[in-house]
């Protein structure tokens, strides 16, 4: 299953260092979880996003999986890839950046051609094949619809597709050089959030080992994390209700709303799915 994790320490710019996938030298192992591909996203000091990525697993990119990443942001998008759409191609690899802001998904779109028609001439901002990179375009699309309002065009995109497309789940992390949001619908995965007050070594592992970060920067610098999994025993871990956006804007004050209260009009279930595409939705 795909793997999602933001950060945000805005207005502070602080330093992490990550390790995108498990360095175990076990090919036994990385065969079984076979990630299709790993990527951080970043903000320099001028506030433009930087993307770092690759479509490979562990140990097919030795290089890229073992280096510890030290970037230094307000906020961080690390997403590990188990393709349902898409060859492993860059392209094709999350997360993905556009009108400055980067985003990252977990889940499956159906009926992309309809996707495409929605989109109209933002389907240029499309480079590579997944329902990912379109969801993304649909998103900025709607924000210019409603001047700029991320948290408006995130919400009315987010219900033309619960309304108008198939789909098994579309749990979202989009952030820009000081703001993050984040959404899990309709509850087909979990997506976790942790308020974190100063005062601890920030040391983060998922259970896998698929995302880890550390900082000793954030030792006196509050924090707010959203992961797939639960990254340690800290009990503020809380998942995000189906249906709710969370916002945590420049001064990491939090907002939850939840902007669906039912179902997707055409959910979809693993049986719905392809092989490739259910395999992406299950956790190994």
């Amino acid at each position: 299953m795909c793997r999602l994790f933001g950060m945000t320490a805005a207005p502070r710019r602080v330093k992490a260092t990550f390790w995108l996938l498990d360095a175990a030298d076990s090919l036994e192992r990385q065969s079984v979880t076979n990630p299709d591909g790993t990527g951080l996203g970043t903000f320099t000091r001028d506030g433009s996003p930087r993307v770092e990525k690759q479509p490979l697993a562990a140990f097919e990119d030795r290089p890229f999986a073992a280096e510890a990443k030290h970037r230094e942001s307000t906020t961080f998008l690390a997403h590990v890839r188990h393709a349902s759409t898409g060859a492993r191609t860059v392209p094709n690899t999350h997360p993905f950046t556009q009108y400055g802001r980067i985003f990252a998904h977990n889940g499956v779109i159906e009926n992309l051609p309809r996707l495409d028609e929605q989109l109209g001439s933002y389907r240029d901002l499309v480079s590579g094949d997944t329902d990912s990179e379109r969801f993304f375009a649909l998103i900025t699309q709607q924000i210019v619809a409603h001047d700029g309002d991320v948290t408006a065009g995130l919400t009315s995109a987010v219900r033309w597709v619960a309304d108008q497309l198939p789909i098994f789940a579309i749990n979202l992390i989009l952030t820009t050089a000081t703001e993050l949001w984040a959404l899990r619908y309709p509850g087909a995965h979990d997506l976790f959030v942790l308020e974190r007050p100063a005062g601890h070594h920030l040391e983060h592992a998922g259970s896998g080992g698929t995302v880890r970060v550390r900082s000793a920067d954030l030792t006196d610098a509050p924090t707010v994390i959203v992961a797939s999994e639960r990254m340690d025993d800290d009990p503020r871990w809380h998942n995000l209700a189906p249906g709710e956006l969370l916002h945590v804007d420049a001064g990491l004050r939090t907002e939850r709303t939840v902007i669906l209260t039912r179902p997707p009009t055409h959910p979809l279930s693993l049986s719905d799915l392809d092989a490739g595409a259910a395999a992406s939705q299950q956790s190994h």
